[in-house]
């Protein structure tokens, strides 16, 4: 069974950082679609950033261009979410998901229900 379990959330003040993790068992990260999407009370999934390692593919939400970086470990099938400079804005619910390869070269990449497999999330606070 495939299974994508996030952590690394926490709380921080304006312009801290976090590091998100997302481990995935039961499937091979290399040849997928990665990515992260987050939520906040009331709204649906916002695609933040997807990756296909094996072309180095990276897709990144324009709210968080040149603050947040992805990263893979294929070697211990683990994905990061490295966030600086956080806002209050960036407060939410994040989700790890995978898919197939073509929705990092796709629109679609920011789209949530393209991706096949979720993980349960894990929560970020950012206060002002």
């Amino acid at each position: 069974a495939v299974n994508l379990v996030e952590s690394g959330g926490g709380s921080v003040q304006a312009g801290g950082s976090l590091r998100l993790s997302c481990a995935a068992s039961g499937i091979g990260i290399s040849d997928r679609c990665m990515g992260w999407f987050r939520t906040t009370p009331g709204m649906q999934h916002e695609g933040v950033a997807t990756i296909l390692s094996s072309t180095r593919r990276e897709n990144y939400a324009d709210s968080v261009k040149g603050r947040f970086t992805l990263s893979l470990d294929n070697a211990k099938n683990i994905m990061y979410l490295q966030m600086n400079s956080l806002t209050p804005e960036d407060t939410g619910m994040y989700y790890c998901a995978t898919g197939g390869g073509a929705i990092c070269y796709s629109d679609s990449w920011s789209i949530w229900q393209f991706f096949k497999y979720g993980g349960p999330g894990t929560q970020v606070t950012v206060s002002s």
